[in-house]
């Protein structure tokens, strides 16, 4: 069966589940700015109206436009992150904005999106096979093009994004040590900064002799083992280097609180503590809209931006908290569902990418405003405010659900 329209093809759940978030996301954004100054709530408003063309524009060109132009708009956006540093205006130490009178726009939000194409792209070529070393490095690089260029800004928040789409390469056929290397990477730091270094080396050996003499015959090979183990003992003991000479202090700070070797509820530690004291007042049911004494006291810095979610917590307890965690969960599972029907690898591979942006956002914020992850600006998508991401969020999602609407039904 022919497609007839985008209007009766579209995914119809996924728009309503959008228009959803982006409603409550200003209803909070409302309630955490009613007594600023600034128009905060009102310049919101004017970004999510501003979607509605955007959308339009997003739905009316051709679906296959997104993949003949895929590398063209890459490059584009390659260049107008590289532009930064020549004609970017620098907010709170970061040079992350073009400005164009009072008005900002930040190119990193709408990177995603370019990358997700362009990777869509080159995974979609018929003689990509993700087993082979050169072609593992080719779309590593895709991924980290943009990283490299976001890092310097500084913005460490916008560049760890860029990791979601290991996810997506794995699904495509990377190797799965890829995944647990990463992992057991992240643990092996994190266990570093609690622990002595020799014990973190002596826990490595045993499960490395655990998995020597436990693993099948085939595998035991002691040379790989002793290989492994003297690779872990160099990372392990480089770590206290890399903590104490690359990451920044203020980097520093929000590990070590939040491992609980610092306690610094005034200073570096300030946002997190009245982040957990908002969500924790309200309870099961929540204070009401409007209601939440730690909102309107303004104890939560930047609560309408990365912290949008403390107003939900508190004002809506945690009844509101489980029904947008649900918005959420139910988004990225359809997304995935849509993407596994999809007719083209183009079209699947892209929706991966979405799905895998849309979660590790959605992940590091919730964790950030709970205390379970280090503070770092990583935005509440359709929630947190500003024109950049929301736009940027939406062109992501609306891009997918274009291709998923031009493709033939078979039913």
């Amino acid at each position: 069966m022919k497609n007839q329209s985008v209007k009766n093809n579209i995914d119809w759940i996924s728009v309503f589940i959008y228009i959803a978030l982006v409603t409550l996301g200003w209803l909070n954004i409302y309630s955490s700015s009613l007594l600023s100054t600034d128009g905060t709530y009102q310049k919101q408003l004017i970004f999510i109206c501003c979607t509605i063309p955007l959308i339009f524009v997003v739905l009316f060109v051709d679906g296959k436009f997104y993949e003949k132009y895929a590398s063209i708009i890459f490059g584009v956006s390659l260049l107008s992150l590289a532009g930064l540093f020549l004609f970017g205006k620098t907010i709170a130490g970061q040079r992350c904005w073009y400005a164009i009178g009072s008005f900002t726009l930040q190119p990193s939000e709408f990177a995603k999106a370019a990358t997700s194409l362009a990777l869509a792209k080159y995974l979609s070529d018929t003689q990509i096979n993700l087993k082979e070393t050169n072609r593992q490095i080719q779309a590593l690089a895709i991924m980290l093009l943009p990283v490299l260029l976001i890092l310097p800004q500084p913005d460490p928040g916008s560049a760890l994004i860029y990791s979601a789409f290991i996810l997506v390469l794995y699904r495509e056929g990377l190797p799965s040590w890829y995944v647990w290397t990463a992992f057991i990477t992240i643990i092996l730091f994190v266990l570093t900064l609690v622990l002595e270094p020799y014990a973190v080396i002596a826990m490595a050996f045993v499960v490395l002799a655990i998995i020597h003499f436990k693993g099948r015959a085939v595998d035991r090979n002691i040379i790989l083992s002793g290989i492994l183990l003297v690779l872990i003992s160099g990372f392990v003991f480089s770590v206290d280097y890399v903590f104490d000479n690359v990451f920044k202090q203020h980097h520093r700070d929000r590990f070590n609180i939040l491992l609980g070797k610092t306690v610094d509820m005034k200073g570096i530690g300030y946002n997190t503590n009245q982040s957990e004291i908002a969500i924790g007042s309200g309870g099961w049911i929540g204070k009401g809209f409007l209601e939440g004494t730690q909102t309107k006291g303004g104890f939560v810095p930047e609560q309408h931006t990365d912290y949008i979610f403390t107003t939900v917590g508190e004002e809506w307890g945690f009844a509101g908290s489980f029904v947008v965690i649900l918005l959420f969960v139910s988004l990225l599972l359809r997304v995935i569902y849509l993407a596994e029907r999809q007719k083209t690898k183009f079209s699947r591979v892209y929706g991966y990418c979405v799905a895998a942006i849309l979660f590790i956002h959605f992940f590091v914020n919730i964790a950030m405003v709970i205390g379970i992850f280090p503070t770092i600006g990583v935005p509440l998508p359709f929630f947190s405010y500003g024109g950049s991401g929301l736009w940027g969020f939406t062109i992501l999602l609306f891009i997918f659900l274009k291709m998923d609407a031009n493709k033939v039904n078979e039913w």
